[in-house]
């Protein structure tokens, strides 16, 4: 059998290991340290807008405390776009909140502003202000940033700004990652540079970095003994992992180059096959990372399924797969209130995600490109 090639997996671009050999020689072995303090300042100087950035131990713990921040308690109601990882949505019920699902919209499949704005006014009318928003930049691509923007700001909800897969997008010219009152990002194993494992919070209010800080490492209190006046945990990222992504950093816009490659080379396969239609920016002032390369099929207009490709690549060897399956037809959350029509379902229905890594070479593209060109 060929050898598998993945979705979507880890590639080092040869210094990080520079970065943990400090690690281990000067025995900062330990949730804290030079490299956590270097990866933190490397994020802050890319995305700039005058961020300030906390690494934890995963996106997840990042919105886990972006909500405890906003004062997300249990019986609150927090907005979530439906069409995510369920990480979006299950710090929510961490904190025994229940999510509010909003559908999509067809130009970049984040959130709609339109159900946003109506699931608003409908649970204000049952006395239940949201709390806070969960957008996504789905697949890397930006939502509609004015527009979500100028709702939450409408009513006066913050955003906790979900750019775990959007390292290196933009909207009109700005990084995601700095769109929110709070945002989050992730550098999980297939994530677009990668620690192993982690995250990061981001915010412009330099208290609210230290208030995560604190929050991350157990929230003890300044104290010679062990000393805790509230609840607090274990997030905070290592001092290894954070110098793979000192080196990650190095390689970050040559793996976005590389990623967007890929997207092109998809769009070369599809270009004469009808019904088949490979997800890109729907206008000049929205910037893809392209993360993952995802497709759509009208089954109106070809014989071809999602599910069909899915097969004819995994016979040989070649991971894919669908789209999110979106939060409000899951069946941990069946019974959340949801905002919206079937944009979200009818994209999981019919759609793909095709491998996408940045270090795939000639030789694998070609395989997928066999295939690809060779279904029937």
């Amino acid at each position: 059998m060929n050898p598998k090639i993945y979705l979507s997996s880890p590639h080092m671009g040869g210094t990080e290991q520079n970065f943990v050999n400090d690690a281990f020689d000067t025995n900062w072995i330990a949730p804290l340290g030079p490299n956590v303090n270097g990866f933190e300042s490397d994020l802050e100087n890319y995305l700039k807008e005058d961020v300030h950035v906390a690494t934890l131990s995963s996106g997840t713990a990042a919105i886990h405390l972006a909500l405890i921040m906003l004062g997300v308690t249990r019986g609150d109601e927090v907005i979530c776009q439906s069409m995510t990882f369920s990480a979006s949505a299950n710090p929510i019920v961490y904190q025994g909140a229940t999510p509010i699902f909003i559908d999509s919209e067809v130009d970049t499949w984040n959130m709609c502003p339109i159900h946003l704005e109506e699931a608003i006014k409908d649970r204000i009318s049952k006395g239940k202000k949201p709390k806070a928003i969960i957008p996504v930049h789905l697949y890397g691509m930006p939502y509609k940033v004015d527009e979500i923007n100028a709702v939450a700001q409408k009513y006066g909800i913050p955003i906790v700004e979900d750019s775990a897969e959007a390292l290196g997008s933009t909207y009109k010219g700005q990084k995601c990652g700095t769109f929110g009152d709070i945002s989050i990002l992730s550098f999980n194993g297939n994530k677009i540079i990668t620690t192993s494992s982690g995250g990061a919070l981001v915010t412009k209010d330099v208290s609210l970095k230290n208030k995560a800080m604190f929050l991350a490492t157990q929230a003890r209190d300044e104290a010679l003994h062990y000393q805790h006046s509230q609840i607090g945990y274990n997030y905070r990222l290592s001092n290894v992992c954070a110098g793979i992504g000192r080196g990650q950093m190095e390689v970050l816009d040559k793996h976005i180059g590389l990623r967007r490659e890929m997207n092109v080379f998809y769009k070369d396969i599809f270009k004469t096959m009808e019904g088949v239609t490979v997800f890109t920016e729907p206008s000049e002032s929205i910037f893809s990372n392209h993360w993952l390369s995802s497709i759509t099929i009208d089954t109106t207009k070809t014989k071809l399924s999602a599910e069909k490709i899915r097969i004819s690549l995994d016979k040989d060897n070649i991971e894919s797969r669908p789209l999110w399956k979106p939060m409000h037809l899951q069946p941990v959350f069946k019974d959340a209130p949801y905002y919206g029509a079937k944009t979200a379902q009818t994209l999981f229905e019919n759609g793909l995600c095709l491998p996408s890594g940045s270090n795939l070479g000639e030789k694998e593209k070609q395989r997928i490109r066999a295939v690809l060109e060779n279904i029937n």
